[in-house]
């Protein structure tokens, strides 16, 4: 997914490998392959793929991920490829691009 980036480095993800219980919910819901299970546990394995969309965290049985949905961006990369770069938008404030 690497044509899948605005900014590096900004974004919220985080998992707590201590609570994971390497179930693979994280990979399958992900839609950038972010996450991968190894050696028995969720790895993040390509952090600035993430978009922030909230899916890994709202369906880990465990909690051991938290994300703060939209702060990265995530509105105005949908929006660019929708609607373009150039006539792309974000509301997502301070916080955003």
């Amino acid at each position: 997914m690497e044509n899948f980036r605005y900014l590096l480095d900004v974004t919220t993800l985080k998992l707590d490998i201590e609570k994971c219980n390497a179930c693979g919910t994280c990979a399958i819901v992900c839609p950038h392959g972010v996450f991968e299970i190894n050696a028995h546990k969720a790895h993040i394995v390509d952090r600035d793929g993430c978009m922030e969309c909230g899916a890994c965290a709202t369906n880990c049985p465990e909690e051991a991920i938290s994300v703060t949905p939209g702060v990265g961006c995530a509105e105005y990369i949908i929006n660019g490829w929708i609607k373009g770069k150039e006539n792309a938008t974000c509301g997502g404030g301070n916080n955003c691009c």
